[in-house]
This record gives structure tokens, sequence and C-alpha cells, in this order.
């Protein structure tokens, strides 16, 4: 199974938000955030940083799905 983070950027758009204001907001690094980009793990700290700034759970903003071939 491969995560998929299309859910986070959706609502960035809904909450009128940048990539950036997010890194700021949240307090993650851009490292992570371009983890988050390109769909790799990322700790459980930045994904709880993240719930924490947009007022969210994680089914909010990830999802597993299957694994492309």
């Amino acid at each position: 199974m491969a995560v998929s983070y299309k859910k986070l950027w959706k609502l960035l758009i809904d909450k009128d938000m940048r990539k950036s204001d997010l890194e700021r907001e949240s307090k993650i690094t851009h490292y992570s955030l371009s983890k988050l980009s390109q769909g790799k793990d990322v700790s459980t700290e930045v994904l709880g940083k993240i719930c924490e700034t947009l007022d969210c759970t994680i089914d909010d903003i990830m999802e597993f799905v299957p694994e492309e071939k």
C-alpha cells in the first residue's frame, strides 16, 4: 500500500492556503513538505502538526491506496 496526500492538497485549496503557508504555520521543515509533495512517508509528528494547524484529523489529509505496478 502507498500513501496519498491528495486530500491534504485539496484541503489547502479549500482553506485558501499555499504549501508555504502550511510550512510556516505548522512549523514543519521544507524537507518534510517536499517529502509530502512526493508522496513519501513522513513522521507522525509532522502529520500531527499539520492536523493541529488545519484543525482536522489524519483521515482528512491522507489515505492508503494500492501501489501502482
